[in-house]
């Protein structure tokens, strides 16, 4: 399996819905938005065998403290086969000097990024308005 990665590659709507809605991420409900968001971020990482779209993620970010990294995708058909831990790699080697990496994580997510070195900070609580089901 060649996994293809890139920065900031060029996404078309109906791929990126596609691996929305197979997670059950209700960001596929506002497609434009959703769009226009990804590529209005500071990073985009995407990954692709033979040419289809198996992961995305993204990063927004003040450019020199702060990273924080909203979405990270893996079609569920491509789970458990390394393509999440490689785009959070790409990501992090952009932003490995930053003072903060933030993220949310919830079920097994919450494992996964444990083992690339994120952990809960302090005393801190995830707080949100969110105008979604789930994700």
């Amino acid at each position: 399996m060649n996994i293809e990665l890139s920065l900031n590659d060029e996404l078309e709507l109906e791929e990126v819905i596609e691996i929305y809605e197979a997670n059950d991420w209700s960001a596929a409900e506002k497609p434009e938005k959703l769009l226009a968001a990804l590529r209005n971020s500071d990073s985009l990482v995407t990954a692709r065998i033979t040419g289809r779209l198996v992961g995305l993620g993204n990063a927004i970010s003040d450019g020199y403290l702060v990273v924080y990294y909203p979405h990270m995708l893996v079609h569920p058909n491509y789970k458990r086969r390394g393509i999440g831990r490689k785009m959070m790699e790409a990501m992090q080697g952009k932003y490995s000097g930053f003072h903060q990496q933030m993220l949310t994580a919830d079920s097994e997510a919450i494992f996964f990024y444990k083992k690339l070195g994120f952990e809960r900070a302090g005393e801190t609580a995830s707080m949100w308005i969110y105008a979604g089901k789930e994700h």
